[in-house]
């Protein structure tokens, strides 16, 4: 590879890496095609992308970066391959997770970056798979901001249930 090829695809993952806002580095060693297929077809049907790279590259693509990525380093040893999600930041690890229930022990995560945040190794798999992304979050919020209005319209209906209730059994007693 030349080196005019490598600044292409170190400069084609840095707009990856700025654009995505998140990404996940794992460990897709040793694993047979067959596996590493399945593997690609779930990714593909998920939307998720992934993409194998030397860590040097991955390495130079995140210096790039506007944040301090240092800690990274630790992820880039051995062989590297990175996933990409258009939507949730959650999306590739429960895809990992999804994966594993095949009876794959790998790939392995070896660690995330979600805006602007690291997480390293594989023990952070769950609690990466249970964070939600920003339309989930929105969701909430817009249901508990209805919840009370809700409640208040809903009283207010019943109320007035009552009230008409009342004035009519008060006019038929005047009778």
């Amino acid at each position: 590879m030349t080196r005019e090829e490598k600044e292409i695809i170190v400069q084609d993952l840095g707009e990856k890496f700025a654009q995505s806002g998140f990404f996940y580095i794992t460990d897709a060693s040793e694993l047979t095609v067959a596996t590493i297929n399945s593997f690609r077809r779930l990714c593909f049907d998920r939307g998720i992308e992934y993409k194998v790279y030397k860590n040097t590259l991955i390495r130079k693509a995140l210096d790039t970066l506007d944040a301090d990525t240092s800690s990274m380093d630790v992820a880039l040893k051995g062989s590297s391959g990175i996933l990409f999600a258009n939507g949730a930041g959650n999306g590739p690890a429960k895809l990992l997770k999804d994966f594993r229930k095949t009876g794959a022990k790998k790939p392995l995560l070896k660690g995330a970056y979600i805006d602007s945040s690291i997480y390293l190794g594989e023990e952070q798999l769950d609690a990466l798979s249970n964070i939600k992304s920003k339309e989930e979050l929105l969701g909430d919020l817009i249901g508990l901001l209805q919840s009370p209005a809700k409640n208040v319209i809903s009283a207010l209906q019943s109320g007035g249930n009552i009230l008409a209730g009342v004035v009519k059994t008060l006019s038929e007693r005047e009778q």
